[in-house]
């Protein structure tokens, strides 16, 4: 589980990159400090406590408790707020900086259901993109071992989704666009690996249905290799021949130098069989929606 340490304001870099953060890739894609992801930050994040203005003597101090690094804390105070004064812009501004408060707490699911709130309150707000770019973070950060739930990859995809599909030319779509290929390529191997365990478990049903799911879902990750080839494997092993000869040519047709092609002729061959684009085939009909070729 990856987790980001939130405990530095000033210096830590937020790995927006998703090979720093998991894989060790490398992208173009921009990188924010946490400074930068202060949605009110700069000259509009000073002290100026005004004891005759309640509302924003609760906004002021819970920025002062972020100073702190007290976020924890700062987050309750821009709760109360929205409690105290549940309409206008003292509110909303409350609430885009519970969702950063709890960000930097690495409390992500209070982060992410601040979000919700946001979005439910606020689905037009010009702090939309930062709000859901953020709730996109916070469930990212908590990326499972695909063997395990993917509840929370699920979430970030549809926050990343959001910013990309609503706010394209936001300052936070270039790296929602790359994350949401992580996010995808995560998904489908979790897809995989539930599949593989049935297929060992020769419950080949199962296993296939795993796998058309990667294909239905996933299919420009580079997981479909291997989910082509493991479709030829379960179909072989049930009798299937038109649907194993079709997977294995959508496999070449697609991915001419994978090596999951050269097992998956050699698994035909085996049985005297050769790749056939069977065109009845569900596998040749999905491909032809989509087309990786």
């Amino acid at each position: 589980m990856i987790h980001t340490n939130p405990k530095s304001l000033k210096t830590l870099r937020v790995a927006v990159l998703a090979g720093v953060a998991t894989m060790g890739f490398v992208s173009s894609a921009q990188c924010f400090s946490l400074e930068d992801l202060n949605p009110f930050g700069g000259s509009k994040y000073e002290m100026k406590v005004d004891p005759n203005v309640p509302a924003e003597r609760y906004y002021n101090e819970g920025l002062i408790k972020l100073e702190k690094h007290d976020y924890e804390s700062a987050a309750k105070d821009f709760a109360i707020l929205q409690k105290q004064y549940p309409f206008g812009e003292w509110a909303r501004k409350g609430l885009v900086m519970e969702v950063y408060a709890n960000y930097l707490a690495g409390s992500y699911v209070e982060a992410s259901t601040a979000a919700d709130r946001f979005n439910t309150l606020y689905p037009n707000a010009s702090d939309a993109p930062y709000v859901n770019y953020m709730a996109g973070q916070a469930m990212y950060g908590e990326m499972p071992d695909v063997q395990r739930d993917q509840d929370r990859m699920i979430k970030a995809l549809k926050y990343y989704q959001t910013v990309v599909d609503k706010y394209p030319k936001s300052q936070y779509a270039d790296d929602s666009r790359y994350k949401i290929q992580i996010c995808r390529d995560q998904l489908a191997g979790h897809e995989l690996e539930v599949g593989r365990y049935y297929l060992k478990r020769k419950n080949y049903t199962a296993a296939i249905n795993r796998f058309r799911e990667v294909l239905f879902k996933y299919q420009t990750t580079r997981e479909a290799e291997e989910a082509l080839e493991r479709l030829t494997e379960a179909y072989l092993a049930i009798g299937i021949t038109n649907e194993a000869e079709t997977a294995a040519a959508v496999l070449g047709a697609n991915f001419p130098n994978s090596v999951w092609y050269k097992e998956a002729v050699e698994r035909l061959r085996a049985d005297g069989l050769t790749p056939q684009d069977h065109q009845e085939s569900w596998i040749s009909k999905s491909f032809k929606k989509v087309g990786l070729s």
